[in-house]
């Protein structure tokens, strides 16, 4: 099964980058990109991908809040976060908004693609 993924990130090397290692992988469709949260909201509604990758600081509107609205609009769609904020206090936000899994950036390919091929729990 081939996963359809929107990446927002608000640094466009960063989307073009996970774009291209993503679609290397085989197992997954970047169906669109996003450079902040309101973007990610709308494009969401647009295109429905299956798994939004969210960075979380971003301007005109956050991964957290972005998050929330996504989840409380298309349950269904799961989220996961991929940011350079590693610590405790961000990972807690994070879940609490509603991500699915949370990777910090520069991770390995390979634990991005598994995070989001993960069946929703």
């Amino acid at each position: 099964m081939t996963a359809r993924v929107l990446i927002v990130d608000d640094a466009a090397e960063v989307r073009r980058d996970l774009c291209t290692v993503l679609t290397l992988s085989g197992e997954l469709e970047i169906i669109g990109e996003a450079a902040n949260g309101v973007e990610a909201v709308q494009l969401t509604e647009t295109l429905q991908p299956d798994v939004v990758l969210m960075d979380l600081e971003m301007p005109v509107l956050d991964g957290y809040e972005a998050t929330q609205q996504i989840r409380t609009s298309f349950p269904s769609c799961r989220v996961v976060a991929l940011t350079v904020h590693g610590y405790d206090e961000a990972r807690s936000k994070a879940y609490q908004s509603g991500v699915d899994e949370f990777i910090v950036k520069g991770a390995p390919v390979q634990t991005i693609v598994q995070a989001i091929l993960k069946e929703k729990e």
